[in-house]
């Protein structure tokens, strides 16, 4: 797919992704509109995974450790074809499995996620099995600005770069807010190039809304034995006029009066893509 064709494709993804908050009545808004274009470009055209070799073991492999922005995931892999997009209606309903984190009961999914600070860990262990076997397959995950102050991903850390782990690849969704304001004054963990350098790790910064420079981040051979730590420089709420940049919509659901502007938002986003296509 061309970067226009990913750009288009991100607009019907928002618009999915907002519905299916409206219609379960909880979701993480702002950060699954920060996160759509990793995830778009993840899936559509670097991850070497799909719904048919779900189960080769040489698939790559992703975990979602910004577990609570699940809905961004879902509407991913529906578009993808891990599931029908009609299960996206069940999305917090009675006895759905679709809730709001991820879980290994949805096809497409690797690891259960919520609970802040295991991702990373989680894909060291994947990462250095893979090391282990010989295997070629890489290990990516997604982390939230917020869950830097735990511990355990500087631990992880530690741990990717002393075991000389360059399958891995870490991307942080850079929005620098969470749920009770700017991560700078909440805690702030400024600044993150260095100290993810001092740790051991190739740094990427990038502008996570360019499919350029993500896809050259994302593809770009690794630094020899070292992990590779990507910045994604994103707004909060990106494509939606009322929510960018605005803390309270970490988590929330619109109103019809607001979806109905978020889409008029996307609907102008969309004609703009294809007005500079012509």
């Amino acid at each position: 797919m061309t970067n226009r064709q990913l750009e288009l494709k991100a607009v019907a993804l928002r618009r999915a992704m907002l519905q299916l908050i409206f219609n379960a009545g909880a979701g993480h808004t702002g950060g699954g509109l920060s996160c759509m274009d990793i995830l778009n470009v993840l899936y559509n055209r670097v991850l070497n995974v799909s719904p048919e070799r779900f189960g080769d073991p040489m698939r790559d492999r992703y975990v979602q450790s910004k577990g609570h922005s699940v809905e961004a995931l879902y509407t991913v892999l529906a578009d993808r074809g891990f599931f029908s997009t009609s299960d996206l209606a069940t999305v917090c309903r009675y006895q759905s499995y679709y809730v709001g984190h991820p879980t290994r009961h949805i096809a497409g999914i690797e690891m259960n996620t919520g609970a802040l600070g295991h991702g990373l860990p989680i894909c060291i262990g994947m990462a250095l099995a893979a090391k282990m076997d010989g295997a070629k397959y890489r290990v990516f995950t997604l982390l939230g600005d917020g869950e830097l102050a735990e511990g355990s991903n500087w631990e992880a850390g530690l741990a990717a770069a002393h075991y000389k782990l360059d399958n891995l690849i870490a991307i942080l969704d850079h929005n620098t807010l969470q749920i009770t304001g700017h991560t700078r004054e909440v805690m702030c963990n400024e600044p993150l190039d260095e100290k993810w350098r001092s740790f051991g790790w190739e740094v990427r910064s990038v502008n996570g809304h360019d499919y350029a420079e993500l896809t050259k981040a994302l593809t770009d051979a690794p630094a020899q034995d070292k992990p590779t730590f990507i910045i994604a420089n994103t707004v909060k709420g990106k494509g939606v006029s009322f929510m960018e940049n605005v803390a309270k919509w970490h988590h929330g659901v619109p109103s019809e009066v607001e979806l109905k502007q978020a889409m008029s938002d996307l609907d102008a986003a969309e004609a703009a893509l294809k007005e500079v296509a012509k």
